[in-house]
């Protein structure tokens, strides 16, 4: 299947990666090193818009499509994929839901400020999701009259400890039925809520995961975001463009090390011969080239046919099981090319590596584990 973007995507991809090299990538190292989530940054991203790209200008969104947001997604992890992370785990797990499937009242009262990011969402998902269905969550509910009680925690939830807003998929708890789940929007100040400081991690350093434990949270029947009958219908949404965002962000850090191995490789001479005319450093730089594209196609793939209103749970899945083992498999081949100064901190690259690990995790997808490899196998 060969793919060409329209004009418009590729003005898209202009103008991200403009902004991406000149506000994310100069301090992108800095707050790696310091694991400290830049709200200002995320700020000038929603003030281009691109905070809420699949939701409609009638809620202050771009109106675009899912495959323009792999696109901007791509762009930022080039040169930080924290920051693109940041991104997803407000647009894909926060804003997306409450514009997708929240009720009138909520839209109005909270979507605007999601998607100008005058506030900045989180998501606190279960722990294992299979096909839609709640395997392992530890956080319940139970209705009371006009408002319901929220009560459990959660050891992995990205970007709580800055959010404003969470959304929580919670279980209920009178009836214990396995599998299903409803979803609440919650203020993060909101008494009964108490967020743990950011658990460091080896990858995607910027963007903050912390513990979250809810006691006796108290939630307006308004801001249910879906009840039990749907949990599932948003759940199988979620894995779906959650997958297509983690592929694209794997494909954004292969673009970026391998940019930075080809450049070296036409600096660097050894025994007089730049090191990118021999062929052992030529045929890597193709084979690593290959791999990207390859990645680049599934998950353009994916984002289209999702657009298109086509079935596509098994090519998210697809797109970001290679996407990210293309990514670490091309950060290590950079490392390489680079040779004994690959291994130093000072050119960078072992944040590319850290990174990509990241995506092969359930970090990658929000802190859940989908069943990813059932969709590929079974579909």
């Amino acid at each position: 299947m060969q793919f060409a973007l329209s004009k418009e995507l590729e003005m898209t991809r202009a103008f991200v990666r403009e902004f991406s090299e000149s506000e994310v990538a100069p301090r992108a190292a800095e707050r790696d090193e310091q694991q400290k989530f830049d709200r200002f940054l995320f700020n000038q991203m929603a003030s281009l818009g691109l905070a809420a790209i699949p939701i409609n200008d009638e809620y202050g969104g771009a109106g675009g499509d899912w495959l323009t947001f792999a696109v901007a997604v791509e762009e930022l992890a080039r040169v930080c994929a924290s920051s693109a992370a940041g991104l997803a785990a407000h647009t894909v797990f926060a804003a997306w839901p409450v514009y997708a499937y929240g009720n009138k009242r909520l839209k109005e009262a909270y979507l605007g400020g999601l998607s100008s990011g005058q506030l900045l969402g989180a998501s606190v998902l279960p722990s294992i999701i299979h096909g839609g269905k709640v395997s392992q969550h530890n956080i319940t509910y139970t209705d009371e009259s006009d408002e319901s009680e929220l009560n459990g925690s959660h050891d992995f939830v990205l970007q709580a400890e800055p959010a404003d807003l969470l959304l929580v998929f919670a279980q209920s708890g009178k009836r214990q039925r396995k599998g299903n789940c409803s979803a609440f929007l919650i203020e993060a100040q909101s008494s009964g809520v108490l967020i743990g400081k950011g658990i460091p991690k080896i990858g995607h350093r910027s963007i903050a995961m912390s513990a979250i434990q809810l006691d006796h949270c108290l939630v307006s029947s308004y801001n249910r975001v879906v009840k039990e009958k749907n949990g599932d219908d948003l759940l199988r949404s979620l894995s779906v463009i959650a997958q297509i965002s983690a592929a694209a962000q794997a494909v954004g850090i292969a673009q970026g090390a391998y940019e930075a191995a080809a450049a070296y490789a036409v600096q660097r001479k050894q025994f007089g011969v730049l090191i990118g005319k021999q062929q052992g450093i030529s045929f890597k730089l193709a084979d690593m080239w290959t791999q990207l594209e390859a990645a680049r196609l599934l998950t353009y793939q994916a984002a289209w046919r999702r657009d298109m209103g086509l079935s596509c749970s098994r090519e998210a899945a697809i797109a970001r099981k290679y996407s990210a083992a293309c990514a670490v498999a091309v950060s290590i081949e950079a490392i390489q090319i680079f040779g004994g100064y690959g291994y130093m901190e000072e050119y960078r690259l072992e944040r590319f590596l850290r990174d990509a690990k990241c995506l092969e995790s359930a970090i990658g997808t929000g802190g859940a584990e989908w069943d990813s490899l059932a969709s590929i196998t079974l579909a």
